[in-house]
């Protein structure tokens, strides 16, 4: 595992445990892969007049913990201690300020494109890791703790093959028994 120390975090709120971890998709441009472009944008080093999309990212002051590239790289931006600003407004299970409990893993990828088998291993195998360490309760994605205002990791990411690779109840299902990011239930 690489590290690149990302200045966007701070402390956690004092005797706050790490309980969630939120899941996800970033590429940048948007639908290309690869380059240092989200490394760039984690410590604030993103020239945002090289490409138009990265014009709404000006000023913007972000960072997960965890990016896993394509190739299923595993780079850490900020320690599981600290409070990294992934998640912005939201909220898990009526419990708002997800940044403040979880750790945010960015998965490098887009809503539509079909993420790596590779990516999913190191996934899980970063998961087993922090359940060894933090009493993690669950697994989402950005889309469940900022609905409608996000959409990460998308209709593309594969949360059942995902759950295949970790031990249950991490990533826990709904009551209709649907994995987070899936589809509402057919009424």
């Amino acid at each position: 595992m690489r590290q690149v120390a990302s200045p966007n975090c701070d402390a956690r709120p004092r005797g706050e445990a790490v309980t969630l971890v939120v899941i996800h998709g970033i590429s940048l441009p948007p639908g290309r892969f690869g380059g240092d472009a989200v490394t760039r944008l984690f410590t604030n080093a993103l020239d945002t007049a090289a490409h138009p999309s990265y014009a709404s990212l000006a000023n913007l002051r972000v960072s997960a913990h965890f990016l896993v590239h394509r190739d299923g790289t595993l780079v850490q931006f900020v320690a599981c201690n600290a409070r990294a600003w992934h998640a912005g407004v939201s909220a898990w299970q009526g419990r708002a300020r997800c940044n403040d409990y979880s750790i945010g893993i960015e998965v490098e990828g887009a809503d539509t494109v079909a993420y790596e088998d590779v990516q999913y291993e190191r996934l899980a195998a970063l998961l087993r890791a922090l359940r060894k360490r933090y009493p993690l309760a669950a697994a989402v994605g950005h889309s469940d703790v900022a609905p409608g205002r996000k959409t990460d990791p998308g209709p593309a990411f594969d949360w059942a093959h995902l759950a295949r690779l970790v031990p249950a109840p991490l990533l826990r299902r709904d009551p209709h028994g649907r994995l987070p990011g899936s589809p509402p239930a057919m009424v």
